[in-house]
């Protein structure tokens, strides 16, 4: 039951991104760094497939109206699940925020990770990524092109709930050189903010006495 809810909380939360795509508006406060560039065109072929299918199959089942209405609904929904693959990851972009760097992938990843636990970040492209314990890999056309490696484990959480505990973690922006400047700028930031004062020094001493003025005689005066 909690299965099915999450695929069906997924589904329409890919429907909710259509229409955030369609009004030209992104989801989050924050920097925003994209990474649907990497998909748009292997997402464009895809969706032009299913069209092409869902015209094929129409004409195939045009003598059978019953079983050509169900085809079609299913066709069609295809069409709005590969198109909502790539509207979620134009509006749900990463995240920078003043505490906290986000890293999406569309509705179905949303990790947090606070500035503070980040210990290094570079710019690396890869395109093999194999599975390791404790380690994520967000690609996008089977590319990442930035590593973080985390002080401590970050609870990563599945579409289905599952529990990773992570410690590196890969994904891909568009801008990755720019997304690795901000993010080195906000740590330093981030730093600076956190490093104790130092204590105070000891309280001035007491100011001298005022001068007396010029004018006046400091011998000491007679009592005569």
């Amino acid at each position: 039951m909690r299965a099915a809810y999450a695929v069906l909380r997924h589904e329409a939360r890919l429907l909710a991104s259509l229409v955030l795509w369609a009004a030209r508006r992104t989801s989050g406060a924050g920097v925003r760094f994209g990474y649907a560039r990497g998909q748009g065109a292997m997402t464009a072929g895809l969706a032009f497939v299913c069209v092409v299918e869902t015209i094929g199959m129409s004409v195939l089942l045009r003598g059978w109206p019953a079983v050509h209405l169900v085809v079609l609904v299913l066709d069609v929904y295809t069409v709005l699940f590969v198109v909502g693959l790539h509207a979620a990851a134009v509006v749900h972009p990463h995240l920078l925020t003043p505490d906290a760097l986000h890293v999406r992938g569309g509705v179905r990843l949303d990790l947090r990770i606070p500035l503070d636990a980040i210990t290094a970040v570079r710019r690396e492209t890869r395109y093999r990524h194999e599975k390791r314990a404790g380690e994520l890999d967000v690609p996008i056309g089977s590319q990442t092109s930035v590593t973080l490696e985390l002080a401590g484990p970050v609870a990563h959480f599945g579409l289905l709930g599952g529990r990773q505990e992570v410690r590196v973690v890969r994904f891909h922006a568009d801008d990755a050189t720019g997304l690795v400047r901000q993010l080195t700028s906000a740590r330093q930031l981030t730093r600076a903010r956190t490093v104790p004062s130092s204590s105070p020094g000891r309280p001035p001493s007491a100011a001298p006495a005022a001068a007396r003025p010029a004018g006046e005689d400091r011998r000491p005066r007679s009592g005569l």
